[in-house]
């Protein structure tokens, strides 16, 4: 997910804009109050009151808005009354004006602030269901720390087409992470789809590969409701992770995924798979089985899982995100200031900004950890 500190910075920045929004109205009628009093009789600028509903149909509701175009018809009856002479006939076009100008605007707000409403209604419920596909991971399982980077490439998106998992079974740990082929809604089914598969069968699989072909089962079997869905024609690379409670190693599948790295010490290395499997969905088009690589993973090993939004971002030049020379300068980063970090550097290296999702899982055996 986002880090904190990009959350704060984009909270902070819209109380700004708010606090900004609420003064503009006000401020203009100050400053056109104090243009008329101090400026010859023929310059006029109480024309300019007519700014000030609108400006607060922007930010402020229905009853703000007509107090804010009240307050500027009074403050235009007494400007003219500040440049003597009978006030009424001048006023009356501009005070009609103003009272049709603060009517359209508080239609306005009451507009905007309905969309509003439906906007926290939609946001709710689509935290809702974050929370439903895209289960928030627990820092710690078993004898292992679960960092995530989780960051949806389409604005104000919460889920995207890369997803994670990671359950505590007798004996052992699972993880899966994976990147579903496109992006939009259709990405996001495939990813609930698999999910699914992966809940279902986690604890009933005698060992990784056998948890693979439930995947592919799982979609395949997949009947979308909507006659328009292209969810079960999607393929997805996935990573599957085995972490045993009696043995310091890691069991690794990958099904075209991106490689995983380790981190040992301050050496960095890519997990070598021999054979990788097809991606979730392709696995028909060739007869092969899936082979499971095991590599050591002890006390102070880490390892980061990552999707391609990570390894195929690129800068002005084209250049590949160098991941695994970053996870080497940060080998002694702890966890959270890492990620963090690696956030930072993927917005700086893609200068057009993030094309696609990100999905980074950084698991840490602790040193002290049995």
């Amino acid at each position: 997910m986002p880090t904190a500190g990009s959350r704060g910075r984009a909270g902070t920045a819209a109380r700004v804009q708010l606090v900004i929004g609420r003064t503009l109205p006000f401020l203009v009628v100050l400053l056109t109050a104090l243009a008329d009093v101090f400026t010859p009789d023929r310059e006029r600028f109480d024309r300019l009151l007519v700014a000030a509903p609108p400006l607060a149909a922007v930010t402020w509701g229905v009853r703000g808005t007509v107090g804010i175009g009240l307050l500027a018809m009074a403050v235009r009856v007494l400007l003219s009354f500040n440049r003597g002479g009978d006030p009424l006939p001048e006023s009356l076009a501009s005070e009609t004006v103003l009272v049709i100008v603060t009517a359209a605007s508080a239609w306005a707000s009451r507009v905007r602030t309905r969309r509003e409403q439906d906007l926290r209604d939609l946001t709710a419920v689509a935290e809702v269901v974050q929370r439903v596909v895209l289960r928030p991971l627990p820092q710690r399982l078993g004898r292992f720390e679960l960092h995530l980077l989780y960051v949806a490439a389409a604005a104000k998106a919460q889920v995207g087409g890369d997803f994670y998992e990671a359950v505590r079974i007798p004996g052992a740990v699972r993880v899966m992470l994976g990147d579903v082929q496109g992006m939009g809604l259709g990405a996001v089914e495939t990813a609930s789809v698999l999910l699914g598969a992966f809940r279902a069968a986690v604890h009933d699989a005698p060992d990784l590969a056998a948890l693979a072909d439930r995947l592919d089962e799982g979609l395949a079997r997949h009947d979308p409701r909507d006659p328009g869905s292209d969810a079960a024609e999607r393929f997805a690379t996935v990573v599957l992770v085995e972490l045993p409670d009696d043995r310091d190693v890691a069991r690794f599948l990958s099904l075209g995924h991106p490689t995983p790295l380790l981190q040992h010490g301050d050496e960095v290395e890519a997990v070598r798979f021999a054979a990788p499997s097809l991606p979730v969905n392709l696995t028909g088009l060739a007869d092969s089985r899936h082979r499971i690589e095991e590599v050591p993973f002890g006390p102070g090993d880490r390892m980061l899982l990552y999707t391609d939004g990570v390894s195929e971002a690129r800068d002005r030049n084209g250049v590949f995100y160098p991941v695994e020379t970053r996870m080497r300068e940060g080998s002694r980063e702890p966890a959270p200031e890492f990620l963090a970090r690696l956030h930072r550097d993927l917005a700086a290296h893609s200068a057009g900004g993030l094309g696609d999702d990100v999905a980074a899982l950084l698991v840490v055996r602790p040193a002290d950890a049995p």
